[in-house]
């Protein structure tokens, strides 16, 4: 894969990646999927396969920063419970990936936006009161189904574009979580599923050292953001800033398909 259009980053895109890294910490620990719109900038200003590799890092430290900060909520039945499936469509991401060109990413990345973005939508009409903040594990067959479909799409997601937060989110939303109880299972989950991507991602040839000292720039971006996150979860208007963000990764997905 030819990475040298790394270097020939503007300052203006640079200044964009740099708010895309910070929204990832941003995202880490207060609204969760929140990071499509990183996603879609890092895809727009960068090669597409090469974007994934590239943001990978960048959300693993946003990952150990959630983790450190809500790691008393985490619900390990249910990580336990989705990781198996997950681990499937993190092999089959992989496969798409060695078949598919730099165009074919970038389209799949944007109709992958697009759907997440539905989905979301969807789930906010569905939604109903959460339950405790730590619920019990479902063991009915429908359960288990649901945990397989959701890690299954999951997976291929989150490998393929680094968009499984969504995916996630209406899992965990439609289990009963409450806010910290889905940032503590969500920040384990996103920690151990992508740190967990690195190999395959490296034979891929998506992460190398060029790749990495730009991630070694941006992450400084990511800290200021989930420090940010922090502070706001308690003070955020939660409604506005899902409608901002479900918009903003709309106009993200369409350029990537038209672009």
């Amino acid at each position: 894969m030819n990475m040298m259009t790394l270097w020939h980053i503007s300052g203006w895109e640079f200044a964009a990646l740099a708010l895309a890294a910070l929204l990832v910490g941003f995202s880490k620990t207060a609204v969760s999927g929140a990071n499509t719109i990183s996603l879609a900038v890092f895809a727009a200003i960068l090669p597409a396969r090469a974007s994934t590799g590239i943001l990978l890092p960048l959300l693993i430290a946003g990952d150990v920063l959630a983790v450190l900060t809500y790691r008393r909520h985490a619900h390990w039945p249910t990580l336990w419970r989705l990781f198996p499936a997950v681990a499937v469509g993190v092999v089959i991401g992989t496969l798409f990936l060695m078949w598919a060109d730099d165009g074919i990413v970038r389209t799949s990345i944007g109709a992958i936006l697009l759907l997440m973005t539905g989905v979301t939508l969807w789930r906010r009409r569905r939604e109903s009161e959460g339950a405790d903040d730590a619920p019990d594990a479902v063991t009915t067959s429908a359960g288990r189904l649901k945990a397989r479909s959701y890690g299954v799409l999951g997976g291929f997601t989150t490998m393929v574009a680094n968009a499984g937060g969504p995916v996630m989110s209406m899992y965990l939303l439609s289990a009963g979580f409450r806010k910290l109880g889905f940032l503590g299972t969500s920040a384990f989950f996103f920690l151990i599923v992508n740190v967990s991507k690195v190999p395959f991602s490296a034979a891929l040839g998506l992460i190398d050292t060029r790749s990495l000292l730009l991630d070694a720039t941006l992450v400084l971006f990511v800290a200021p953001g989930a420090l940010l996150g922090r502070w706001a979860v308690h003070r955020i208007n939660q409604r506005l800033f899902d409608r901002l963000v479900i918009a903003a990764t709309v106009v993200g997905g369409l350029q990537l398909l038209v672009g």
